[in-house]
């Protein structure tokens, strides 16, 4: 265990920032799944700009790899045009 005490303010602050980026996280994966079980297209684009939001927000915090964000909405906007 650290002894510092600027040691000890990152160790809460790390976790703090851990369990938002998890919250985050989460939550863009659960809009994700219901735009995927959305049949109905006009549903589908206004859940697509959400998504498409949470998902560049993850990237700017470096949360998921802005790569990874690009395939991710890349996809879902194929998806929606499917429909």
């Amino acid at each position: 265990m650290a002894n510092h005490k600027s040691a000890l303010k990152r160790i809460r602050a790390n976790e703090a920032k851990r369990l938002r980026n998890r919250y985050q996280a989460k939550t863009t994966r659960t809009f994700i799944k219901r735009l995927k079980n959305t049949s109905d297209k006009a549903e589908a684009q206004e859940l697509l700009k959400k998504v498409t939001s949470m998902i560049d927000k993850l990237a700017k915090k470096n949360v998921i790899h802005k790569n990874n964000a690009s395939n991710k909405k890349s996809k879902l906007t194929k998806l929606v045009n499917a429909l």
